[in-house]
Parts: C-alpha cells; structure tokens; sequence
C-alpha cells in the first residue's frame, strides 16, 4: 500500500476537541479500509498567505494537521465527503513517492562519477608549495610594534 499525507486545514476557532473528532473519524475510515495511521502532527495555528473565503466569512488564519497514512489508491475518492465539513478550510491529499536517499539516489554510473570527482579534488591533493611549512615565509611580512607604556 502507497503512502500519503493527509493535510487538514481547520478554521481557527475550531475548539481541540472538535478537531481530534474529525482526525479520529479520518482515521475510523482509514482503519475500516485496511490501512495504518502512520504519524500525526499538529502545527497550531498558522498565518495564511491569502484569505480563504467561507460563507461565514474570510478566514487569515487556520490550525494545520498531517496525517501520514498507508492506504489503498482509492482513498483519494472516499475522502472527498470532507468537502461538506464546515469545520474544514482545506484539506489535500499527497502521495508519497518512491524516494530514494544516498547512493540509491544515483544511478551506478552516476555514483561512481561522482566519488571519482570527490577523489580528485584539490581539497584532497595539496600542491607541494602547499604542503611546505608556510609560517617561515610570514615571518617578513610580520610587524612587531613596541609599545611604550
């Protein structure tokens, strides 16, 4: 099963309680199609880019939720009757992607290349004038000052 972001965005006087119900009936769904809660988080009250506009007005600011889940493809469709809850502003769906990290990112071409250059790099290969003691050579360019107290 894929595994999506569920984003919830409430109006921002909606009291805690009546959110957990809406989260908890979310997950009721879910959970009777088989799929898994994952994580939840809650981000409080946040400032919007641009008023939403409500039939009980326009709102600047909203709680925001993410459920992460792993669900059936068709979960897109059932969820649609939060259209109808007034408590919502928004709500978005997301899917996660095959996401790979690290040398699974690169192809096997493209991660031999990429160590190849990091070998050759000039912060591993120091000229020979570099790898010499350079403190002799500051010492003509240092100034010493007598101070007269």
């Amino acid at each position: 099963m894929p595994l999506y972001d569920c984003m919830l965005l409430l109006k921002p006087h909606v009291r805690k309680e009546s959110l957990m119900d809406l989260v908890a009936r979310v997950s009721k769904h879910v959970c009777r199609r088989n799929g898994v809660i994952t994580d939840m988080k809650s981000f409080g009250t946040v400032q919007l880019g641009y008023g939403i506009k409500k039939l009980d007005g326009r709102y600047y600011q909203g709680q925001l939720m993410q459920m992460t889940m792993m669900t059936t493809p068709n979960i897109n469709k059932e969820l649609h009757y939060l259209n109808k809850e007034d408590r919502l502003l928004r709500w978005l769906l997301v899917k996660h992607r095959e996401t790979k990290y690290g040398q699974e990112f690169l192809s096997e071409e493209d991660s031999k290349s990429e160590f190849n250059k990091l070998q050759r790099s000039s912060i591993y290969n120091m000229d020979e004038s570099e790898t010499e003691d350079d403190d002799d050579d500051d010492e003509e360019y240092d100034v010493k000052y007598d101070v007269e107290g």
